[in-house]
């Protein structure tokens, strides 16, 4: 049976003061878990907040961007032996109580990557990028750029290496990663909350999904290229 002290949870935030001492507050009320916050070079106090909540906090000098932030707190779980790391958008649209759902998932032993799914969020332009990307990648995945994951360590070793230093988010550069080195990754259904505070790094203007697309493009091309 999973032993909670081996599970950490890994929540990326920059300037999500408004939100994050909720997040971490309900998590800590429910279950006797760490919580690590990696704070992405906020001009807030959401450190201050996040640490009286109870979690750990790494903060960073500047900004590492959304998978900087998150490889941080991949490496961390790596370095202090945690068999399970679970990552959670910090602006509270992930339920603190599909963390169980996604446990479950990789207790069965079927799975090394748990993504929590819910196809029904997102604009035209987000679900219009999804089926291309599925296309163009081959994968069949549902919902390609959901932030609450669960990896267990053969994850974790990966993904805070080297090999994965370069990517920008974690989706479909991450995905492509563990295609590669034949890790299973599943897909289980969870619901969200509305955004409370901010809005989607890559889907917040045009600018930023047209870099999306070719940053991405540029991805799943070369791993085309190289797996033909």
């Amino acid at each position: 049976m999973l032993n909670l002290k081996d599970v950490v949870v890994l929540i990326p935030a920059k300037n999500e003061v408004n939100t994050i001492g909720q997040i971490v507050s309900e998590i800590k009320e429910l279950f006797p878990i760490t919580v690590v916050v990696i704070d992405d070079g906020s001009s807030d106090d959401t450190t201050i907040v996040a640490l009286d909540a109870g979690a750990i906090v790494l903060p960073m000098s500047f900004s590492l961007g959304a998978w900087g932030a998150i490889q941080t707190g991949l490496r961390y779980a790596e370095q202090y032996g945690f068999k399970i790391a679970i990552t959670m958008d910090a602006d509270g649209q992930h339920k603190v109580d599909s963390i169980p759902k996604l446990l479950e998932k990789l207790e069965d032993k079927q799975s090394d990557v748990v993504i929590g799914s819910y196809v029904e969020r997102g604009s035209p332009s987000r679900h219009l990028a999804w089926s291309f990307f599925r296309k163009l990648s081959g994968m069949n995945l549902e919902d390609l750029t959901s932030g609450l994951r669960a990896y267990n360590h053969k994850a974790i070793e990966l993904l805070s290496s080297k090999s994965a230093s370069l990517l920008d988010y974690q989706d479909l550069g991450v995905l492509l990663l563990l295609h590669r080195a034949k890790l299973r990754v599943v897909e289980t259904p969870i619901f969200i909350s509305p955004r409370i505070n901010g809005h989607s790094r890559i889907f917040s203007s045009w600018w930023a999904v047209s870099s999306y697309m070719l940053y991405t493009s540029i991805l799943c091309l070369a791993h085309f290229k190289l797996f033909k």
